[in-house]
């Protein structure tokens, strides 16, 4: 069978770990995007950054050279939906964490309306309701191609599927959805 590969880091953390504005910044977004924990963050920051450094390089090349390897680039992030057909090196440069957090599995199962929060779309992936072309995924982090855009369902088996079931985001649109719990007061003990 062999050995495997050696396991890498897939993120690299910050380098001063207790900075106050940098902590605060990083739970707005860990939150906006029902990320499981900041390593998630990292781990998309960390793939932004290799991009962008190599944008950087691409700038030291000859001007031949250079445009056969820019258009490699942008056409790979165009094909992520990162950035769009015909933007430019200054424009990979300039992007932000965002661009890349949004093409998250997660959230585009929340924009595509098959779960009402972002974290009920982290629970349906990882309970195996969500399909990706015919394909369970279980991963909230895959980052989803455009082509595979609008092949972004409910699973074959899923209770989701069907239009009566209560949770479902059919049902909840109309309204008919929302079933109040009825709290009751606790108890109170008699003591002797």
């Amino acid at each position: 069978m062999g050995d495997p590969k050696r396991s890498r880091k897939k993120f690299h953390s910050p380098g001063h770990p207790y900075e106050k504005p940098r902590i605060e910044s990083e739970l707005i977004v860990v939150g906006k995007y029902g990320l499981r924990s900041k390593r998630e963050l990292w781990r998309a920051r960390t793939a932004l950054g290799n991009y962008r450094a190599q944008a950087r390089s691409l700038l030291g090349l000859e001007e031949q050279d250079r445009l056969k390897m820019e258009k490699i680039l942008i056409d790979k992030l165009a094909r992520l939906g990162i950035v769009k057909e015909g933007t430019t090196t200054d424009d990979i440069l300039g992007l932000e964490v965002e661009s890349v957090l949004n093409r998250r599995l997660q959230t585009r199962v929340l924009e595509l309306g098959l779960a009402g929060t972002i974290h009920q779309a982290r629970q349906l992936i990882t309970h195996r309701h969500i399909a990706v072309n015919n394909k369970v995924m279980t991963s909230p982090g895959f980052i989803v191609p455009l082509e595979l855009d609008n092949k972004i369902t409910y699973t074959s088996n899923s209770p989701f599927n069907d239009a009566s079931h209560p949770l479902s985001p059919s049902l909840q649109r109309q309204g008919g959805g929302i079933v109040e719990i009825p709290t009751r007061a606790p108890e109170r003990r008699n003591r002797r």
